[in-house]
């Protein structure tokens, strides 16, 4: 199964800073990502080298990651590792090995105007349509909460 990187910009009338700590903060989190699954949310912390568990809102389905990379304000690497099923962390099927690891990348360039968000997003081709579609809803998402501070 072929992986495939997508990329998606979008510019945010607020510093990086703001993008930063309002895109990774637990809350806000929850809210801008209600576009890829309502009730979504994270369990780790934001610091590189830790795991971080993206979950489904019953808790015992979504992707186990780490943080590859992290520049405050500036830029943050997710390596997705494995995926989470029934609670239980799986990095060894054949099924994750097709696709890990999978980056997930956020570059946050300041501009004139606030900041240019840029997401380099590895995924598998059944999963495209659905990303795309959930990144651009995503973006106006987190670009209305930045810009209503």
């Amino acid at each position: 199964m072929a992986v495939k990187r997508l990329q998606f910009t979008t510019e945010i009338n607020a510093p990086a800073e703001d993008v930063f700590q309002i895109m990774l903060a637990p809350e806000s989190y929850k809210e801008w990502t209600s576009a890829f699954m309502e009730g979504s949310y994270y369990e780790g912390k934001w610091q590189q080298g830790e795991k971080i568990r993206f979950l489904a809102p019953s808790g015992d389905e979504g992707m186990l990651s780490e943080v590859a990379e992290l520049i405050p304000n500036e830029f943050v690497s997710i390596r997705h590792i494995g995926a989470i099923q029934n609670g239980k962390e799986d990095t060894t099927s054949a099924a994750v090995r097709e696709w890990a690891p999978a980056y997930e990348n956020y570059t946050f360039i300041t501009i004139p105007t606030g900041t240019r968000l840029v997401i380099d997003q590895d995924v598998t081709e059944q999963y495209e349509r659905h990303m795309t579609e959930a990144w651009h809803a995503g973006l106006q998402k987190l670009k209305e909460i930045c810009e209503r501070k």
